[in-house]
């Protein structure tokens, strides 16, 4: 079964930057995408960031796009989000979410990731 556990989360300064990981295991092929996902206290879950590990090709939604960067190492296993010039409105829970696609896919559909990671908590201070 595919397992997913993100770290790299922590409390840093708005401006500041933090480096997520996500790291898959359970699943030999590079036949999949990646999305990063967020919620804030008292608000729905969004799509914030996503990568097809089957081309490279990278989504990412209007609210960070230009702040923040995904990218993967398929010797590793890891996808990564690195986000800079990070806001308070950036403030939530970080999830990373798997799907398997035997051709390029990018979305921030959640309804199309069948494993989902813990969680990781991101706080940015004003």
């Amino acid at each position: 079964e595919v397992q997913l556990v993100e770290s790299g989360g922590g409390l840093v300064q708005a401006g500041g930057s933090l480096r997520l990981s996500c790291a898959v295991s359970g699943f030999t092929f590079d036949d999949y995408a990646i999305g990063w996902f967020r919620q804030a206290p008292g608000k729905e879950r969004e799509g914030v960031s996503c990568i097809s590990v089957n081309d490279g090709s990278t989504y990412h939604a209007d609210s960070v796009k230009g702040r923040f960067t995904i990218s993967s190492d398929n010797a590793k296993d890891t996808v990564y989000l690195q986000m800079n010039s990070l806001k308070p409105e950036d403030t939530a829970i970080y999830y990373c979410a798997f799907l398997h696609t035997t051709v390029p896919l990018t979305t921030l559909s959640e309804d199309e990731y069948h494993y989902w990671g813990q969680g990781t908590q991101v706080t940015v201070s004003s």
